[in-house]
């Protein structure tokens, strides 16, 4: 196999119409005959379907080059729909050797293709797995498909032996190592989560599955097993400790998904009549530490194809779990914004323990805003990655809490409406409407601790369910919780209390002595200064007062 550097080869110019590395592999320069449209790959995982039909392709080759020649045995966690299919798929293509596939793309002059190897692909992207022994039957199925296809005769009733069986043989057979890839590895424990024994017994299962990757490594090429979550080594890695985590490394953090130089130079054709600003504003802004941040895939060939913005990744899959979870653990929407997470507690992720931080982040829902370095250990301070899950996640909360979806879309509505006029008498009575919709039973069954951050929080996903412009102050600081919001060339400035009487004085004077006011003075607009009370004892607003500065 040619061991060249195809990343020098790009510098060198020596790939017509490819890209040139800068700090990281993106696409700068195209062919002008790659500027044509092209079919939109929505729902295609194929690598050979998207290049014979002349599908838009962003090619990552590149970095599968780079993790060929740095390594072995791989381990990457992304959210769903961010490509983790195709690039399974991808790899599956170049190691069996389809070299027409590759033409045109970085990795075709640096790959030897007179080389072909093995492919073991196991995918568990499919199934039910909350059906007890499904796993099994689901992986002793896929290894007889396997069996099948290459003429090894199984000897073995187990799973894991079956699979080490199966390794050697092909290794034997082809005189080459096996590459072995896993598609959502952690898809039957995740499924199961609601059945905690069940989840274990999956868990279980596959983690001695895996663990025949390492005792085979003799036979092995290459792996790389995908997922959206990552559980702890302990739990489902133990006997498969050999992997390299990839998921936060900056330079594979564009592995999967679109980058804004994807957007200008392969979806070129499809930009005329969107704007680009709010493209960015809508969906990119997902960082694993890379220095571009990314968008999701899926979402940027839906808005291509439909030609307006929606929530095209969140409404793909209802993250019931998640706000079930949220609501159990009393855990605010304000609080979401900024949460503070370690490299160890981003990975904490298993069966009878699951970080809020990790579940959110893990899953798509928090992405990391930046890296903070105190005393050599490093903290991720996370929040939204873009308008689309800020405002899907908290039109979500609102209605698991009023319990009324179709409430929750008037007041929207109207909340709108109000805002867009200033009718602050109308904002309060409106307010006071939607607290007093919330069922009684709701405060019964949930002992709120925090009865000011809790008002605060439906307040801002009031806000934040409309796609405002919306920063938190102080939210780390219970009980001196307060919102901006920039809206239609106005800025209104948030204090909220719990008192005995109704009397929202003390949230203005505040406002006033923090000054709050100066650093939105800039912007030339004119500044309201909101100060809300809250009465504990009839769980509503108790007073509305506004002041202009």
């Amino acid at each position: 196999m040619n061991t060249g550097n195809p990343l020098q080869q790009q510098e060198k110019g020596a790939l017509s119409g490819k890209v040139a590395l800068v700090g990281s592999i993106t696409q700068l320069e195209w062919r002008s005959d790659m500027q044509a449209k092209r079919k939109l790959p929505i729902g295609i995982q194929t690598f050979r379907e998207i290049r014979e039909q002349n599908h838009y392709y962003v090619d990552k080759t590149a970095y599968i080059r780079r993790l060929v020649d740095e390594g072995k045995h791989y381990f990457l966690s992304r959210p769903r729909r961010f490509g983790k299919s195709l690039l399974i798929d991808t790899l599956k293509e170049l190691f069996e050797g389809n070299e027409p596939l590759f033409r045109g793309l970085v990795i075709h002059e640096c790959w030897d293709w007179s080389m072909r190897y093995p492919v073991v692909r196991l995918d568990f992207s499919s199934g039910d797995y909350r059906v007890p022994d499904h796993l099994r039957e689901d992986a002793m199925a896929q290894l007889d498909a396997i069996e099948g296809e290459t003429g090894v005769v199984a000897r073995y009733a187990s799973a894991p032996l079956r699979f080490r069986h199966l390794l050697r043989e092909l290794h034997l057979q082809a005189g080459q190592r096996v590459t072995v890839l896993v598609d959502e590895y952690d898809k039957p424990i995740l499924d199961a989560l609601d059945a905690p024994d069940l989840a274990r017994a999956n868990r279980d299962f596959l983690r001695g599955l895996y663990s025949t990757i390492k005792f085979a490594d003799a036979h092995v090429k290459f792996t790389l097993l995908t997922g959206v979550s990552k559980f702890s080594k302990v739990s489902l890695f133990s006997g498969l400790n050999n992997l390299t985590d990839i998921t936060l490394s900056p330079r594979y953090s564009a592995l999967c998904g679109y980058t804004d130089a994807d957007l200008d130079t392969v979806f070129a054709p499809e930009l005329p009549g969107l704007d680009r600003d709010d493209i960015r504003r809508w969906y990119n802004g997902y960082s694993w530490l890379g220095e571009e941040k990314v968008y999701n895939p899926f979402d940027i060939l839906l808005l291509f194809f439909n030609r307006k913005f929606g929530a095209y990744w969140f409404e793909t899959g209802t993250p019931t779990f998640l706000i079930d979870t949220l609501v159990a653990r009393a855990v605010g929407a304000l609080s979401l914004d900024g949460m503070l997470g370690s490299d160890a507690l981003l990975s904490t992720f298993d069966v009878d323990h699951i970080a809020t931080e990790a579940l959110l982040f893990q899953t798509g829902y928090l992405t990391i805003q930046k890296e903070e370095d105190r005393a050599g250990q490093m903290f991720y301070r996370l929040g939204y990655p873009n308008r689309e899950v800020r405002q899907s996640l908290n039109e979500s909360l609102l209605n698991r809490l009023a319990d009324n979806p179709a409430l929750v879309v008037e007041h929207d509505a109207r909340l709108y409406d109000l805002l867009r006029i200033n009718d602050f008498a109308g904002l309060e009575a409106q307010f006071k409407a939607f607290f007093a919709g919330i069922p009684y039973q709701w405060h019964t069954k949930n002992n709120i601790a925090d009865y000011e951050g809790y008002y605060a929080s439906v307040f801002y996903s009031c806000f934040a369910s409309l796609g405002l412009d919306i920063t938190v102050e102080d939210s780390s600081h219970h009980g001196r919780l307060d919102m901006a919001v920039v809206f239609n060339a106005h800025v209104y400035l948030f204090e909220f209390k719990v008192v005995e009487h109704a009397s929202a004085g003390a949230g203005l004077a505040q406002l006033r002595a923090r000054g709050y006011a100066d650093k939105y003075r800039g912007l030339g607009y004119p500044i309201h200064l909101i100060g809300v009370a809250f009465s504990k004892a009839t769980r509503n607003v108790a007073a509305f007062e506004v002041a202009r500065v």
